[in-house]
């Protein structure tokens, strides 16, 4: 961080707007450093790019009123209570147009080994203390600005972490882990020193900010803009859950990157509809690759072509790079593109 950031907190509990109140600041404040300390109270949070009837338990959430709302990054769905702390760092991207996960984890991992815990970076987006995930992490990156936020298990019930989330056994498999509680763990747990949750966030505050650190709050305008956002957004069910149309093909598969599943609807060899689900980082939202798709009169009228014994080949009929396409050949669906997955 640099040697001043302009720390600021959100005063809420409700997602909506706490996650409203972040992308206000990514896309509006333009200029310097921000850190954001925030909770969620009784909320699953899913990523951009997932399908949100596949990652929660729905009799679990109705039955304890859980909250579901979709964040604006990739990666995967996470329970948030009053024992998780989720902390959001908003700056300049620089010159890079791809993810930079190691330049936000390392003050973070830096912190919880300042409290002589074990902590450790690890694969693509987690933070571990003693072998056990303690922080999940994503990014987005909007017109030159950087979004690196993450969540900090320090007390979470860990019942309700199992409870509320459904879990791809495929996923469980491929990293030869049983459960979700068996792969997290409290920061809480781990201390040598007990701490309440209120002394963590100072700690980490002072920690992630440093001696450069200036209080700062939206101003009233602001906050309204805020709201609205969030009505017109985060409360909205086509943001949370969207639609899910049946679809012709589907097929899914796993990457060291993450799980991308494409559902495609197909009528005399041209795609009408193609949908994209998973749990990748991204660093820019699948929705640009979906509306490059028009859709004129219910059909979709752009370079669609039919390859007999060869699948569908859809590409961008505008974008210069020819390597952003997707191939749909027999049971394979592979989706292409070097900016646009981490």
């Amino acid at each position: 961080m640099s040697e001043q950031v302009t720390y600021l907190e959100t005063g809420s509990l409700d997602p909506h707007y706490n996650l409203a109140f972040e992308e206000y600041v990514l896309c509006n404040r333009r200029e310097g450093e921000y850190l954001l300390l925030w909770q969620n109270d009784n909320t699953i949070v899913i990523g951009q790019n997932q399908n949100a009837e596949a990652e929660i338990n729905r009799a679990f959430v109705e039955e304890h009123h859980i909250n579901v709302v979709r964040r604006t990054t990739g990666g995967g769905a996470v329970y948030h209570d009053l024992g998780n702390l989720n902390y959001s760092f908003i700056t300049d991207a620089g010159d890079s147009d791809q993810l930079a996960m190691e330049r936000f984890t390392r003050p973070v991992v830096e912190a919880l080994k300042a409290l002589g815990l074990q902590a450790e970076a690890s694969g693509r987006n987690d933070i571990l203390v003693e072998g056990r995930k303690v922080s999940g992490t994503a990014q987005r990156i909007v017109k030159g600005r950087i979004l690196h936020h993450g969540t900090l298990l320090f007390d979470a019930n860990p019942s309700m972490v199992a409870g509320a989330l459904r879990v791809d056994p495929e996923k469980f498999r491929s990293k030869s882990t049983k459960s979700v509680r068996s792969r997290i763990g409290n920061i809480r747990d781990f201390l040598q020193q007990d701490m309440n949750l209120p002394a963590f966030w100072t700690f980490l505050k002072e920690q992630l900010a440093g001696s450069g650190m200036v209080t700062g709050a939206l101003m009233p305008q602001e906050l309204e803009a805020v709201e609205a956002l969030k009505h017109k957004k985060y409360d909205q069910w086509d943001w949370n859950f969207g639609r899910s149309p049946q679809y012709d093909m589907t097929n899914k598969r796993y990457w060291d990157g993450g799980c991308l599943e494409v559902r495609i609807c197909v009528a005399d060899g041209s795609i009408q509809d193609i949908v994209f689900y998973g749990d990748f980082l991204a660093v820019r939202p699948l929705d640009e690759v979906e509306a490059a798709l028009p859709v004129p009169a219910g059909r979709c009228g752009l370079g669609v072509g039919s390859f007999p014994n060869h699948g569908v080949l859809w590409r961008h009929p505008k974008r210069r790079n020819p390597g952003h396409h997707v191939l749909y050949h027999g049971s394979e669906s592979v989706m292409h593109s070097e900016k646009l997955f981490a």
